[in-house]
């Protein structure tokens, strides 16, 4: 149970940090590099996400004898 509450204060992190950092670029006249960090939060919450999403999968396969 420890573990999704940890990956879900993980992603709030993340994304907090990627708000904050386009904001900041976006006042800054740097739109494209706003856009940039936007889209690598983004593949970073993924890259941490792809492991539950295959164990639910998993779980969905054996829940329905696939």
């Amino acid at each position: 149970m420890t573990m999704e509450i940890d990956l879900v204060f993980k992603i709030a992190a993340i994304g907090i940090i990627v708000s904050i950092l386009n904001q900041v670029l976006t006042r800054s006249g740097r739109d494209e590099q706003a856009t940039l960090t936007s889209l690598a939060g983004l593949v970073v919450v993924l890259m941490m996400l792809a492991p539950q999403i295959a164990e639910l999968f998993d779980l969905v396969k054996s829940l329905f004898n696939f």
